[in-house]
C-alpha cells in the first residue's frame, strides 16, 4: 500500500484516536454495568488498541498499522514493557478474538464472570493510563 503523508495532519489523527477511544471506553463501562462482559472486554481492548494507535501516529508521524495485537502494537512503538504489561497486552488482545468469532464466544462468556470482567478492566485503566502519560 503505497501511503500518501502530503496531507497528514497528525494532530488531527491523534485526536481522533484519542476520541474515539475514550467514546469506546464509556461503552466498555457502559457494557459492564449491563452485565455485558464479553463485549465489554472487547470494547476495553478496542479502547486500548486506538490510544497504542494514536502513539504510533504521534511517534512515526505516518498512519498506524493495520492490525488488532496489542503488544505488536507496543513492540512497533518501541515501549518498553514490563514482563506484567506484556501479559496483559497479549490477554487483553484475545478478547479481541474471543468475542467476534463464534467458536469462542461461548467460552470467552463464560469465562467472562463479574470478577473476571472487573479484574480486566481495572488492569486497561491502568494501562491506558500509562499510555495516555506518553501522548
Amino acid at each position: 500500500m503505497n501511503e500518501d503523508n502530503s496531507n497528514f495532519d497528525v494532530d488531527k489523527i491523534v485526536e481522533h484516536w484519542i476520541h474515539t477511544s475514550e467514546d469506546d471506553f464509556k461503552t466498555m463501562l457502559s457494557l459492564y454495568d449491563s452485565k455485558s462482559y464479553s463485549w465489554s472486554l472487547f470494547l476495553g481492548h478496542i479502547s486500548t488498541e486506538k490510544l497504542l494507535k494514536a502513539y504510533f501516529v504521534r511517534i512515526n508521524k505516518k498512519h498506524a498499522p493495520f492490525t488488532h495485537n496489542l503488544y505488536r502494537l507496543a513492540e512497533l512503538n518501541e515501549l518498553e514493557l514490563t514482563d506484567e504489561y506484556a501479559d496483559w497486552l497479549d490477554k487483553i488482545t484475545s478478547f479481541n478474538l474471543n468475542a467476534r468469532y463464534d467458536d469462542y464466544k461461548r467460552e470467552f462468556h463464560s469465562l467472562c464472570t463479574v470478577d473476571f470482567t472487573k479484574e480486566w478492566i481495572e488492569k486497561i485503566q491502568i494501562l491506558r493510563l500509562w499510555i495516555k502519560q506518553m501522548l
